[in-house]
C-alpha cells in the first residue's frame, strides 16, 4: 500500500471538488463524471468486479431513494404552494410577527420557522429570504441567514432523512442514530444562532441579543434530546421548529413586546390574506405533521409495522439488501399530504397543470445528484471484492479504497481523528450539497478508521456523527444553496460576499464539533 494507492482513491473526489468549485460545473454533473473516474479506478486499479462496481452503484442509487424521492416530492409540494398563492398567504403572515425586536424576528423566521420548513421538506433559501428582503434587511443577510439558521438541526431535515441514512449505514435504528447526534445539538445550535446574529450585527447584536439567542439555541438543541429519548427522532425538526416559535413569543410576552404588527404588510399581502385564510394555507404541512406524528410515535403500532414488518427489502448486494420501506418514508407522506390537501387550497386546472410542468423541470437534476453521489459510495465501500458464487468477497483488504484511505487517515493523525472527522463531513457537504450524501460517502471510512485505530464501536459512531454534522454545516457555504438564496431576491453575485463571511462561522463551529468528539472519543 503506496501514497499513490491513497491519492489515487480519493481523486474521484478531488475531481469533483475542482469540477465544483473551479469549473462551476453542476452538481449533478461533477457527481456524474466522479461516478465514472470512481468505477475505472475501482475496477483497472483496486481490481474490483465490473459486477461488482455497477451493482454497487445500482445499489447506491436504491439506497439513495428516500433522499432523491424526497427531493422530488418535497419539489412537488412546494411548487404546488406556490403555483395556488399558499406560498404568499404564509409570508404575509410571517411579516407581522415580532417586528419591534430584530433579534427575536431573526431567530424566529430563520432558527425556528426555517427548520419547520427542512424538516417539512421545504427549502429555507427558496422561501424565507423575500420575506428578509420585505422586513428591511439587506440582501447580505437575506441569503445568508436562511442558509444558516437550519443549519443546527439539518440532520432531521426532509423528516430526518439524514439520521435514517446513517442508520442504513451504521445498521442502527432511527432513534439509536439519533442519539449519536442529539448529544452535539444543544451547542451547536447556540452557536449557530449566535453567528445568525453576528451577519446581522456584529459581536455588538450578539451581546445585545444573548439571552434570547441561548433559550432559541439551548430549546432546539435539547428538543432534539427530548425526542430521542421519546422515541420520535424522526419529526425532531418539526417540533424543535415549533417550539423555538413558542418559547420565543413566550419571551416577547415576559418583556412587554408587541407580537403582532401588520405595519410591513403591502398590498399584496393583504389581498393575499382577503384569498385565503392561514390555516388553508398550511393545510398540505398540518396534515403532514399529523401523518409524520401517528407513523413515529412509538406508543402506536404503525411505526413497528411500517419500518420493521413491511419493510420491503430489495436485494442487489448479496447479504446486504435495501429495505425501501416506502409506506413509512417521508416522501410517502409528503406526496399523501399534498394530495389530501387539495380539497381546501382548491388548485384550478391551470395551476395544477403549471404545477406538474414545473416540477418536472425542476426535480430531475437535484435527485440525480444525491443519486450519483450515493452510487460513489456504495461503489467506494465495495471496492477490491470479487464475486465467488453467490457472495463477494475481498481477497486482499488493501484494494479497498475505503480501507486505504482509513489506514492512512488512522496513521496521519492517529489519537487526533476525531479532531479531523467533522472537517471531512464539512468538505463532503461542499462537495455533495448535501449532509445526507456526506454521511453516504464518509460513514464507512470513519468506521473503519475508528477500528484500525482501536477504538470502541461506539468511538467510531460518535466520529461518524460528527462527521455528519459537519456536513450539516457545509449548508451554509454551498455554493448551489447560496446561489439559490440570491437569484430568488434578484441578487446573483451577492453569494460570494455571503460565502466569504459564512465560511468563517462554519469552520468555527465544525472546529467545536471536532473537539467535543475528539474529548469524548479519546
Amino acid at each position: 500500500m503506496s501514497i499513490f494507492d491513497l491519492l489515487l482513491g480519493v481523486s474521484p473526489i478531488l475531481l469533483i471538488f475542482i469540477l465544483l468549485a473551479f469549473f462551476k460545473r453542476p452538481a449533478d454533473v461533477a457527481g456524474l463524471v466522479g461516478w465514472v473516474a470512481t468505477v475505472l479506478i475501482a475496477v483497472f486499479y483496486f481490481h474490483t468486479a465490473w459486477e461488482v462496481a455497477f451493482r454497487a452503484s445500482l445499489s447506491g442509487v436504491v439506497g439513495s431513494l428516500p433522499i432523491t424521492l424526497m427531493v422530488v416530492a418535497s419539489i412537488f409540494q412546494m411548487t404546488y404552494m406556490l403555483e395556488t398563492g399558499a406560498v404568499r398567504r404564509i409570508v404575509a403572515a410571517v411579516k407581522t410577527v415580532a417586528r419591534d425586536d430584530r433579534v427575536v424576528q431573526v431567530l424566529i423566521i430563520n432558527v425556528g420557522f426555517g427548520t419547520l420548513l427542512a424538516a417539512l421538506g421545504a427549502t429555507p433559501v427558496s422561501i424565507l429570504p423575500p420575506i428578509m428582503l420585505a422586513l428591511g434587511y439587506s440582501s447580505f443577510v437575506a441569503i445568508a441567514l436562511p442558509a444558516i439558521g437550519y443549519d443546527a438541526l439539518c440532520t432531521y431535515a426532509l423528516l430526518g432523512i439524514p439520521v435514517v441514512v446513517f442508520g442504513a449505514f451504521t445498521g442502527l435504528t432511527p432513534n439509536e442514530a439519533g442519539w449519536y447526534f442529539a448529544r452535539f445539538m444543544p451547542v451547536v445550535s447556540t452557536l449557530i444562532a449566535f453567528g445568525m446574529l453576528y451577519l446581522v450585527g456584529g459581536f455588538r447584536l450578539m451581546i445585545k441579543g444573548f439571552d434570547p439567542t441561548v433559550v432559541a439555541g439551548l430549546t432546539m438543541g435539547f428538543a432534539a434530546v427530548l425526542m430521542n429519548r421519546l422515541g420520535m427522532t424522526t419529526i425532531t425538526g418539526v417540533v424543535a421548529g415549533l417550539l423555538v416559535v413558542g418559547v420565543m413569543l413566550v419571551y416577547m410576552l415576559v418583556r412587554g413586546k408587541r407580537i403582532y404588527d401588520r405595519r410591513a404588510l403591502t398590498e399584496d399581502d393583504l389581498a393575499s390574506e382577503k384569498r385565503m385564510r392561514l390555516a388553508t394555507a398550511l393545510s398540505p404541512w398540518i396534515i403532514l405533521v399529523v401523518f409524520a406524528a401517528v407513523t413515529n410515535v412509538p406508543q402506536l403500532p404503525f411505526f413497528e409495522i411500517l419500518f420493521n414488518k413491511v419493510a420491503m427489502p430489495v436485494e442487489i448486494i448479496p447479504g446486504s439488501p435495501e429495505k425501501l420501506r416506502v409506506l413509512w418514508q417521508a416522501y410517502f407522506w409528503v406526496t399523501i399530504a399534498t394530495f389530501t390537501a387539495m380539497p381546501f387550497l382548491r388548485p384550478t386546472g391551470a395551476q395544477f397543470k403549471t404545477t406538474v410542468a414545473k416540477w418536472l423541470r425542476r426535480s430531475w437534476r437535484p435527485a440525480l445528484s444525491a443519486a450519483v453521489f450515493f452510487a460513489i459510495a456504495y461503489t467506494f465501500n465495495h471496492s477490491g471484492k470479487a464475486v465467488a458464487g453467490a457472495e463477494w468477497v475481498l481477497p486482499v483488504p488493501e484494494n479497498n479504497i475505503v480501507y486505504v484511505i482509513a489506514a492512512y487517515s488512522a496513521e496521519t493523525f492517529g489519537g487526533f481523528y476525531g479532531l479531523v472527522a467533522p472537517f471531512l463531513g464539512l468538505l463532503g457537504g461542499f462537495i455533495s450539497g448535501s449532509e445526507t450524501s456526506s454521511i453516504a460517502m464518509l460513514t464507512r471510512l470513519h468506521l473503519d478508521t475508528a477500528a484500525i485505530m482501536g477504538k470502541l464501536e461506539a468511538a467510531g459512531l460518535l466520529i461518524a456523527a460528527a462527521s455528519g454534522i459537519g456536513g450539516g454545516l457545509a449548508s451554509v457555504i454551498s455554493p448551489a444553496k447560496l446561489q439559490n438564496a440570491a437569484a430568488i431576491i434578484d441578487a446573483i453575485g451577492e453569494e460570494g460576499n455571503v460565502l466569504r463571511r459564512t465560511v468563517v462561522i462554519s469552520l468555527l463551529i465544525t472546529l467545536v464539533v471536532g473537539v467535543m468528539a475528539l474529548v469524548w472519543t479519546w
